[in-house]
Order: C-alpha cells, then structure tokens, then sequence
C-alpha cells in the first residue's frame, strides 16, 4: 500500500494540521508503511517529501482567478488548475491511496474533487469545518451550513471574504460532493456529529483521533524541570500558548480576564509559563512570568509541560487541539471551555475541568478549584497519562488509519 498525505506544508506553516500530519506519516514509517507528503511549501528534509512544483501556466492563470474570486467573495475557487499538476507529480500517480488535510488555504479547488476521486480513493481528514460552510473554518454558534449558508454573520473571520456569497459557494461544494467519492475522518466526536448533519452525509464519516509520541511527551520529574528553568518549587505554575493572546478565536481576551479575576492572595504564588510569545503579560495582570517564546523541541516542550501544574486553553472553537494531547501525554491537567472537541479530552474531574463557553467566573474558578487541590491534580495527572497512553498512542494512530484505507480500498474496487 503506497500512501500519500497532502497538506499546505511538510510541518509547521499550517499549525497543529502540518504538526500531527507529520506525526502520522513518520509513523507510518517507522511502522513499515509506505508513506510520503506532498505539499506546496517543504521546510524539512527527506526523499519521501515532495514539493508540488506547478507550472509558470498554472501561477500565472490562478494569480488573474484569485483576484476575481476574491473581488466576488468566493474562496478555494481558482484553484482548479493546480490539479492539473498536481496529477502529472510521480507521488500522486503511483499512491494506492491518499489523505487530504489542509488544502483549503489557496492549494486545491474542491471542485476538483469529482476529477481525483474517480483516479484514487481519498480519505479527507478535517481539521475545520470548512469543508462543509460557505466560507468559514469555524461558524460559532451559527449552524446556515446546515441549510445552505448566505447573509453570514461572521465574514471577516478566517476564510476572510469581502462579499456575502456564501450561500452560492455553499451550492458549488454540494455540487462538488455530489459528485465524488470520499471516505471522510475527523479527529473529534464533535467534528463527526457535524459531518453527519452536513452536506458529507453521504459518506461514510470516521472518528480518528490525533496521536502523541507518548516516548517524547511523558512526565518528567516536576522540581527537576523547574530547577532547569529557574522556577522556585513554591509557585503555582500555569502553562499556556500565549500566540492565543490576540487571536479572538482561542480566546486570549477571556484568559487575561480570568487571571486578573484571580485573588490577590493567588496570585503571588502564581508563575505564567508561556510559549508562543507573551511579552508584557506580567505588566496587564500583574503575575509573574516567563516566556519561553516559540519553541521547536519536543523534548523542550515535556520539560514544560511537566513543570506546569496546569495547561490552560481558552478557546472559543476548536476542533482537536494538539497542545491538550502533549498535556496530558506529560501528565498535566487542563482547564478549558466546553467547546467543540476539546470535551474528548479535557474529562471533567479525570483529566481536568470546563467552563461552560464565555464564562469567564466559571473558568477563574475551574483554575482556583484545581490550583488549591493537590490531591486533585496528582489523581489527575496519572489519568491523564493513563488515558494518552491507552487512547492516543501513535500506534494507535497508524493502526485507525490503516484500518481506514484498507476498507476504503475494499469499497472502491468493488465499486469498479
């Protein structure tokens, strides 16, 4: 079996997507699977990489489309013609079976969807909704997608457009679906649930989980991990990625808010220990921090999260988090809001606690509750170990995936 993952890019350009797409694929390698990634941006090394080279033709025609399909509102349109080379590239051809992630920031139309699928049979792993809006990666509380989207209420976020055709582009992907054969996968219940009351209801829709590197991300002794960082063993470490400061969606406004709802008692024995960026949060709250800024080492990143008490993430929507897997792979517990996916696996009084969603006092108080209770959170932390070793292991990962092609390549030939 001969498998081909195509995403954005080979890492971190697209985020968490590139991250865990990555993981997946050196997996699959190191479980004796035929594995490569094809993208549009290369950063790492290795044969089994391959950048999609498209044609001076193809640039220049997409580069004249894009701008009338933004003028008209419309995303992921002009991109049709990225297929055609995208069809001659040697790894598209010789893959038995390929993974579609992240392909929808101006990579690969889907209405070339019912072209490829006629060629190979694909698995679409969704790391948003987009795949089923209008326009959107994530709609809130708004569900138009249901229906056929139009008059959105939420245009300018990501999937940013400049006119409301939502409901046109809506029609063009149920055309599109129409019209090809896709296996769909999710990595969250919530995702799946949403993928069957959408347009994707006429394919079969899986639950396939991230996996974590339980080798790499595993508990490390606490006082020693602070030692290494400088951190005294009397604090009250919290742990968060600080890049959620100024994005709406990952809620940095209602993280600022709860840390400043913190009492004043608290607050003294608190450390902030950021990732991702965070200068000046110590003067806005008044807590002490440090800001590790943007960290590549997996190993580095244990280190952290081993000497943290608590992970928090303050999302708005989200779908499969990986920050919360490297969490609770080391062992620590996580406070969040009930949103999308992240109840998988923040388990309230198993691996963590949740706010109910914009509830800032309901999260200042999750925090508190877990942040005064030692026996808490040590039961917690071996939970949460538990849980990523039984539930989320990369074998698991490789193995779900597996399972996955070799059914939809069953489904296939007997369908030829």
């Amino acid at each position: 079996m001969k498998i081909l993952q195509i995403n954005l890019s080979d890492y971190t350009i697209t985020g968490g997507v590139g991250i865990s797409m990555y993981q997946l694929h050196s997996a699959m390698l190191k479980s004796g699977f035929d594995s490569k990634i094809l993208c549009l941006f290369k950063q790492l090394g290795g044969s089994e990489i391959i950048k999609l080279e498209r044609s001076l033709p193809t640039r220049m025609i997409e580069s004249i489309l894009r701008k009338i399909e933004f003028e008209l509102g419309l995303n992921e349109v002009s991109r049709v013609f990225t297929t055609l080379d995208l069809k001659k590239n040697s790894a598209y051809r010789e893959a038995d079976i390929i993974t579609l992630h992240c392909i929808h920031d101006k990579f690969i139309s889907y209405l070339s969807f019912p072209d490829i699928t006629k060629e190979k049979p694909i698995v679409y792993y969704m790391h948003d909704m987009w795949a089923f809006t209008g326009h959107c990666h994530y709609s809130y509380e708004c569900d138009r997608w249901k229906t056929g989207c139009g008059k959105c209420p939420y245009p300018e976020v990501a999937g940013y457009i400049k006119r409301d055709n939502t409901s046109f582009e809506w029609k063009l992907k149920d055309w599109a679906y129409r019209h090809s054969n896709l296996h769909i996968a999710a990595p969250s219940k919530w995702m799946c649930n949403l993928a069957q009351e959408s347009m994707l209801n006429r394919f079969p829709i899986h639950y396939i989980p991230h996996g974590i590197d339980t080798e790499v991300y595993y508990p490390i002794n606490s006082e020693h991990c602070r030692s290494v960082l400088g951190i005294p063993n009397n604090k009250k470490v919290l742990m968060f990625n600080a890049l959620s400061i100024k994005d709406h969606r990952k809620g940095g406004d209602l993280l600022l808010k709860a840390l400043e709802k913190l009492p004043e008692s608290l607050k003294s024995e608190i450390l902030l220990l950021t990732i991702g960026g965070g200068d000046g949060l110590s003067q806005n709250i008044g807590i002490q921090t440090i800001n590790m800024g943007f960290i590549a080492s997996k190993n580095f990143k244990a280190i952290l999260y081993s000497a943290a008490d608590l992970f928090i993430c303050p999302t708005r929507a989200d779908n499969s988090p990986l920050v919360l897997y490297e969490s609770m792979a080391c062992g620590t517990p996580m406070v969040s809001f009930n949103v999308g996916g992240v109840p998988d696996l923040v388990r309230p009084g198993n691996t963590g606690l949740l706010a109910e969603p914009e509830n800032v006092e309901e999260l200042t108080n999750c925090i508190v509750q877990l942040l005064e209770d030692d026996n808490l959170r040590s039961s917690m932390s071996q939970q949460c170990r538990k849980i990523a070793m039984e539930e989320y292991s990369l074998y698991l990962y490789v193995q779900r995936f597996i399972n996955l092609y070799k059914q939809a390549l069953e489904t296939d030939y007997d369908e030829c």
